[in-house]
């Protein structure tokens, strides 16, 4: 009997069909002419299962039999204007008359900005710092900024740090997916093609560099936005001319400083980790109780599922499938969010 249910389900997923409507939300009208891709997930990788144009009234069809095999994800991607939109179909979710939105693109940011900047310096005994890097764009227009030849975001690293960076981003509702930044215009410098959707994206950098303590540390910023937060784990302190105190993170223990300008530069001392402070109090992200702001530490994930605006194909192969919950996950390293509260909004911001 149990055979049989199987048969039966495995059966019904081999002739499922996809079908429904990929809607331009810039002018809310149907979308014609998009091209639209199912993918599903295995083991090995996404396999292509095919891919159409939307009619006149935005309206696709996949009637392409999909292979036969235990329960899973479904992935649906739309390209629109060089821009990737993506649409997961979870177990037993309805394949029929899904929505897909997309955007128009633009080269000009219109209503993308960066809401929030945040550096986490952790200098290690061994003499190697340890630099985690947060921008939070927020786009609250109706159009996707997308500047493929310029970047939509530039940003510099420090000649110690031999130009090797780890850079994830995080489309609205997706998944951190990785991705590889372009040399800039100057030495040291690099920008990086990642559409900013409507919505809050966000770019994750991962860097480190020799470093004596006590030492002085310098960067510029490239990118204005939000005030630009620098944290100092338990153990490490900062100084600078341009640096505004903006208390202590209650759970952690962390000094916060805004940074006045787009050039840090200050002295460095002492050693530590916000990770060690982090895992020896509450869950990431509670408040201490008294309605004051928390600094959360997300460990991202990246996925070998594209829900950004990658090369699903390309990204694929770099991580493995694992049917279930978590799909692919590789743990890569702590970014900070200062997310509950604004200890810094009566501190002005740069631009």
């Amino acid at each position: 009997m149990k055979s049989l249910c199987a048969a039966l389900l495995f059966a019904g997923l081999a002739s499922a069909a996809v079908d429904g409507t990929v809607t331009n939300a810039s002018s809310g009208k149907p979308q014609a002419g998009a091209t639209v891709t199912l993918f599903q997930p295995t083991q090995q990788g996404p396999q292509f299962i095919d891919s159409v144009k939307t009619d006149a009234a935005g309206k696709f069809a996949i009637t392409k039999e999909i292979p036969a095999g235990p329960p899973g994800p479904l992935l649906l991607q739309a390209v629109y204007g060089g821009v990737q939109y993506n649409k997961m179909l979870p177990p037993g979710r309805p394949t029929s008359g899904v929505e897909i939105p997309v955007y128009e693109s633009s080269k000009k940011p219109g209503g993308a900005k960066v809401e929030q900047h945040m550096v986490l310096l952790e200098p290690g005994a061994d003499g190697i710092l340890q630099v985690s890097e947060s921008y939070v764009f927020k786009n609250d227009g109706t159009t996707t900024w997308n500047d493929p030849d310029g970047g939509t975001m530039q940003f510099a690293l420090p000649v110690a740090a031999g130009g090797k960076v780890e850079v994830n981003t995080t489309a609205p509702g997706g998944l951190a997916v990785r991705k590889a930044p372009d040399p800039g215009a100057k030495p040291n410098t690099f920008k990086l093609d990642f559409p900013i959707k409507p919505g809050e994206s966000r770019v994750d950098l991962s860097w480190s560099m020799p470093f004596k303590t006590p030492g002085e540390f310098e960067n510029k910023i490239l990118i204005k936005g939000g005030l630009t937060r620098l944290v100092a784990p338990v153990g490490v302190t900062f100084t600078g001319d341009n640096l505004k105190s903006l208390g202590q993170e209650p759970r952690t223990k962390a000094t916060i400083w805004g940074l006045e300008g787009d050039v840090i530069k200050m002295s460095v001392e002492g050693a530590g980790a916000l990770n060690e402070a982090a895992g020896q109090s509450g869950a990431p992200g509670d408040s201490n109780g008294n309605g004051q702001p928390a600094l959360t530490m997300n460990l991202p994930r990246l996925y070998g599922m594209v829900l950004g605006s990658a090369d699903i194909l390309t990204t694929a192969g770099a991580v493995k499938w694992v049917l279930g919950s978590v799909l692919g996950m590789l743990a890569i390293g702590f970014v900070i969010l200062y997310r509950k509260g604004n200890p810094g909004k009566n501190a002005g911001s740069r631009g």
